[in-house]
Order: structure tokens, then C-alpha cells, then sequence
């Protein structure tokens, strides 16, 4: 190999080390900052930036309106290039300075709500939507929920920091992450052989939580790795997200908290006004 490396007894931090985000990231936890976070009208209020777990709350509240409910929200951009997750009072919502953070101020006390999985969670309960009640439907959303939670981490801060974010290529990072990536898309694959949606015949949490990530993926809009990884081998996921990606509140859902890439962005979101602009 051409890059031998022999770690320390000791690892200290080198603030120089390269890479996108290399500017934000720290071995310490906590505010670096005072800075409040915006309230706005609504009892929901949503910080988060549009990445796929921020895109999975933002489908979630657009689905939530979309059938009805009274789910209307504030969305605030958290950007995470320039270190906002670090404001005392978004680190006060979520203590692990990551989007996406939810505020409920419906409750008598207001309710933080961090971790994208536990934001779904808290939703489809508080609004008795898109997870079933009880029983084998809402285990196998709850199965297939918790597999993105405890997966994706391996797509995101594996594959697509290694092949896209790194400031060098090595190949076997890149190797073992694109292995692990592919098998968990023939997972998807297979799963999705006999379901219409992830967990059954029944849309659901967990079809938000996994196609920002994976529908991404094979969209083309993650790293730019869809030729790399010979996406359209998994035609069962791209069926799936394709059919997703045709859903009006996905479409809304995608653009909000986004200042970023092609297409439409909708920086702040305040009400369904704010997506008349834009032919979605």
C-alpha cells in the first residue's frame, strides 16, 4: 500500500485535517456559540437543513398536511457548513448538535425532539398517522425504521465521505464502504421484490426515513455515485423511489430547509404559500 499509517498511544485532535466539514468538526460537545433559534407561529418548529435526515421530517410534516392533519410548521435553516448547530439554543433542543431538532410547543411544557428516527416516531403518534397502532404492521415499521437508523451511517459517514468528502481517495475505505452500500441496497431490493412500500402495502414512516438516503442513491443524488455503484441493478428500489419521489408532499418536502444543489430551495418554510413560487 502506498499510505502506511501507525496511530499514536495517544490520538490528539489536528484541527487541519482536511476535508469538507473539517471546519465544524470537534472532539467536544456543546455551544460555541450564544445565539437563540427563531420562533415562529406555528406550534411546531422544525431546525433542520436539507440533507437526507432532515428531507425525512420535512416529507413527514408535508404528508401529515397533505392527509388533513393540523401539522403546520415553522422550518428554520440550520446550516451546517457554517457551524449554526453549535448555537446555544439549538444545542439546548438537541445536546448532539445534529439536525434535524424539533420543537413541539402544543405541550403544556415545550418538547424537544432530536434524532430524525425518534422526530418520525413522535409525529405519526402525536397524529395517529403512518404508524400502524399496534401488532405485526407497526413492528415491521418499526424493524425497517431502525435498520436506516442503525445503516445509513455506513452510506453517509462511510461510503459518501470516503468517495466524495475526503480530501484523498484511498481504496480500500472506499472499497469496504461501497461493499457494505451494495448489500444493503440488494437488501432494500429484495425486501421490495414483494412490497409495494417498505414495510407492507401500507405507506409509512418507514418509506420516509429510507428514501431520502437510499431513493437518493439511486436517483442519482447522493455523491454522485449512481454509475459507480450500478445503481440501476436494483430495480425494485428504483421503482420504489421513483414512485415516492412522484408524491406532491415528497416533492414539498424535498426542497425545504435546502440552500444547496439543482433545483428549487426553500430556505425558511411558513406556510403551504410559500411553495407557489415554484412548479413542483
Amino acid at each position: 500500500m502506498s499510505h502506511i499509517y501507525t496511530p499514536p498511544k495517544v490520538w490528539t485532535w489536528d484541527k487541519q485535517n482536511g476535508g469538507k466539514f473539517a471546519s465544524t468538526n470537534r472532539p467536544v460537545s456543546g455551544a460555541t456559540k450564544e445565539v437563540a433559534v427563531p420562533i415562529g407561529k406555528h406550534p411546531l418548529q422544525l431546525y433542520s437543513l436539507a440533507t437526507p435526515n432532515g428531507i425525512k421530517v420535512t416529507i413527514m410534516l408535508e404528508e401529515l398536511l397533505a392527509a388533513g392533519h393540523n401539522a403546520e410548521y415553522d422550518a428554520w435553516l440550520i446550516d451546517i457548513s457554517q457551524g449554526d448547530q453549535f448555537g446555544s439554543g439549538f444545542v439546548d433542543i438537541n445536546p448532539n448538535s445534529k439536525i434535524p431538532a424539533l420543537m413541539d410547543h402544543s405541550t403544556e411544557q415545550p418538547t424537544p425532539v432530536f434524532e430524525s428516527g425518534s422526530i418520525l416516531v413522535y409525529l405519526a403518534e402525536k397524529f395517529n398517522a403512518f404508524l400502524p397502532s399496534s401488532g405485526l404492521k407497526r413492528t415491521q415499521v418499526m424493524n425497517w425504521l431502525f435498520w436506516q437508523m442503525g445503516s445509513a451511517p455506513f452510506v453517509g459517514g462511510g461510503f459518501g465521505h470516503f468517495y466524495a468528502y475526503a480530501p484523498e481517495k484511498f481504496e480500500y475505505p472506499i472499497d469496504r464502504y461501497a461493499m457494505e452500500t451494495k448489500r444493503q441496497l440488494d437488501v432494500l431490493d429484495k425486501q421490495l421484490a414483494n412490497n409495494e412500500f417498505i414495510a407492507g402495502d401500507q405507506y409509512s414512516i418507514a418509506d420516509m426515513a429510507i428514501w431520502p438516503w437510499y431513493g437518493g442513491l439511486v436517483l442519482g443524488r447522493l455523491y454522485d455515485a449512481a454509475e459507480f455503484l450500478e445503481v440501476q441493478k436494483y430495480s425494485h428500489v428504483l421503482r420504489w423511489a421513483k414512485q415516492l419521489d412522484a408524491r406532491p408532499a415528497v416533492k414539498r418536502g424535498y426542497i425545504v430547509n435546502r440552500s444547496f444543489g439543482d433545483g428549487p430551495q426553500l430556505t425558511e418554510r411558513h406556510s403551504a404559500d410559500d411553495f407557489l413560487p415554484f412548479n413542483l
